[in-house]
């Protein structure tokens, strides 16, 4: 919590004196008393939204979310927005006005205008992107998968994060869309959750709405540990979930078996991919849900033909159009969005569907995605992207 407010309080600095710079265009008394006490009013606010998420809490009125929390966020993430253009500018600008022999100045206006730059994409990533998800086809080729599950459809969902900023009626969305692809499974890939257990129902109302022939899978990510995890399980179970905590699964098709195994959280080290994989036939084909992706070389070493992941949300902010190459998972993350290979091993890393920290998206479109199986040699068309 202390870094956190020092890092607001950093940014608050060019924000104080852009919002003074307005002010003195406006003619207001005491410009810099107006940018300072916004700055302050910045700091208070924000350590009131972070401890409103720790745990996340019901609210008993939702126009504290609409008129306070989201506007306040619009405005934090402008200010970090705001960041690497400030320190150029502090730096360049007193230097061309060296240049230009003018004394130097503080680049009030600069400051002014690229926070107002930041409302714009930030307001968009907060009030737009973040609502509108894709539905996602993507073919993947099995090597060793039996004929009999060529077009085996698997309807694939992460990170849903259902909570105060990601209302249930946004899944009951995203639901519906999956439903609609008349998958033969349907996965979630962990962080169900945002923190606590108050969303608990919600969530069990979203991910027990799903439909699929084979039935509906989870497994289980570090966000659903984020305060007590059990009652979301039995809650899952109720509803006709199978929650796959290091075990599997025997799906199959014309007496052929797939191996469908699931391992628990890795960060609070509840994951045994040994024990989910103990039970697999010999040379049965093997598909593995891990919220993880850094589970993917373990997993292609014990001869996993798919594993589905999420956890990275493709970086959550990224650069648009160039998602997998330039975002914030790509600095942390091995393995952040869409497909990889390790021999015959593939990896299918989800972009998610909430978000996590600021509930903002920009560059990372949240998604629904259909994988479709296909045995080696009957591929139909390519599908590399993210």
């Amino acid at each position: 919590m202390r870094v956190l407010l020092a890092i607001t309080a950093a940014m608050q600095v060019p924000f104080g004196i852009g919002a003074a710079e307005a002010a003195r265009r406006l003619g207001l008394p005491s410009p810099w008393a107006i940018g300072g006490g916004l700055a302050l009013l910045s700091i208070v606010l924000f350590g009131g939204r972070v401890r409103a998420g720790m745990p996340d809490r019901r609210r008993g009125s939702a126009l504290s979310l609409k008129l306070v929390d989201i506007p306040y966020y619009v405005h934090w993430c402008a200010c970090v927005f705001t960041i690497v253009p400030s320190i150029v500018g502090s730096i360049a600008l007193p230097v061309v006005d060296l240049v230009r022999g003018l004394p130097p100045s503080i680049p009030a206006a600069f400051f002014m205008w690229t926070y107002v730059m930041g409302l714009v994409v930030c307001g968009y990533g907060i009030l737009v992107r973040r609502r509108w998800f894709l539905v996602r086809e993507v073919e993947v080729v099995i090597a060793g998968l039996d004929p009999s599950f060529d077009g085996f459809r698997i309807a694939h969902l992460s990170d849903l994060h259902i909570g105060t900023n990601t209302p249930k009626s946004w899944g009951h969305r995203w639901a519906r869309a999956a439903n609609g692809r008349k998958a033969d499974i349907a996965v979630v890939t962990g962080d169900l959750v945002s923190s606590g257990s108050d969303y608990h129902g919600d969530i069990a109302e979203v991910v027990g709405g799903l439909e699929a022939k084979d039935g509906v899978f989870v497994s289980m990510g570090n966000h659903d540990y984020f305060g007590e995890g059990e009652p979301l399980v039995s809650l899952l179970a109720q509803r006709g979930v199978r929650v796959l905590r290091n075990e599997g699964v025997l799906l199959e098709r014309e007496g052929k078996p797939v191996y469908l195994a699931g391992i628990d959280d890795t960060w609070t080290r509840r994951d045994d991919l040994d024990r989910a994989l103990r039970e697999r036939p010999d040379a049965a084909t093997t598909i593995l849900l891990s919220h993880d992706p850094e589970r993917f070389t373990q997993a292609a070493a014990r001869d996993v033909a798919l594993t589905l992941s999420g956890h990275t949300h493709g970086g959550q902010i990224a650069f648009p159009f160039l998602s997998r190459w330039v975002s914030l998972s790509h600095l942390t993350h091995s393995f952040h969005q869409g497909l990889y290979k390790k021999g015959d091993a593939t990896l299918y890393v989800h972009p998610g569907l909430g978000t996590t920290g600021p509930p903002m998206r920009l560059g990372v479109a949240p998604a629904v995605v259909i994988l479709t199986l296909r045995a080696a040699g009957r591929a139909r068309k390519s599908a590399a992207g993210p």
